[in-house]
Parts: structure tokens; sequence; C-alpha cells
């Protein structure tokens, strides 16, 4: 059950706090891009912030397989920093030159910065289902 939390609090996390952030970004003009992208993917056809926000979802799965037994402050941080720099590290390394999008300085601390705050959200949306993690090996 902690699991299916993990996943829509990394849904949720995604589509409020990263694309929340992103949103500020664009009106700020640091990014060239619109949030909430409604282009469909394939294979599936569903449009892309979904498809972002499911795979948000799994991200969450992750984190709180890392972060979910820590306490205080631990628990807070650990959530920031793996959110910001695991799903950042996948999308520079794999995910943009598979699509053929430049990686640069800029990117990497943007996507960081998201993603540190969609981990920060994941942790809050954890805390608001209270959610436990399990305590078995």
């Amino acid at each position: 059950m902690v699991w299916i939390k993990a996943f829509v609090a990394g849904f949720l996390a995604t589509l409020i706090f990263h694309q929340g952030l992103f949103a500020v970004f664009y009106l700020a003009g640091a990014v060239p891009a619109a949030p909430f992208n409604l282009t469909p993917v394939p294979p599936l056809g569903v449009p892309s912030v979904i498809s972002l926000a499911f795979f948000g979802g799994l991200w969450g799965v992750a984190i709180w397989a890392i972060a979910g037994r820590l306490k205080g402050a631990l628990y807070w941080l650990g959530h920031v920093i793996l959110g910001g720099v695991g799903p950042t590290a996948v999308a520079m390394l794999v995910v943009f030159p598979m699509k053929g999008l430049a990686v640069s300085a800029q990117t990497w601390v943007g996507g960081l910065i998201l993603n540190g705050f969609w981990g920060l959200g994941v942790a809050v949306f954890m805390v608001l289902m209270a959610a436990k993690a399990s305590r078995q090996p």
C-alpha cells in the first residue's frame, strides 16, 4: 500500500511542484517551453505532462524506497537531494541525448532545481498521506 502512495505522491508532485515551479521559470522567461505540455507522446498518445507525471510516480517509488525511513531533517533533505540528482542525471545522460536535446550547464542546474523541488513535493505528499515505511527487511 505504501508503494501506491509513493507513486501517487510522485505523480502529484510532478503536476503541482515540478510543473508549478516550471511555470514560474516560464513566466520569468528562464525557459522557452510552457509548462503542462499537452502534446501527445508515443506510443500511447497521452499528453506529455501525463507521461512525465507517470514517470514521476515511478521515481516517487524509487525515492521512497531509499529515503522513506529517514527521520527529521534527513527525511526532507534526502528527498530533495535524491529527487534532484536521480531524475536529473537520467534525463541529462540518457533521455536528452536519445531525443537529440542539448545538454548544458543551464539544463543541469535547472534540472537539479526543478527535480529537487519535485523531491520535496514527494516528501510533502507522503507526510500528508501519513505513509510509513515498512519495517520488514
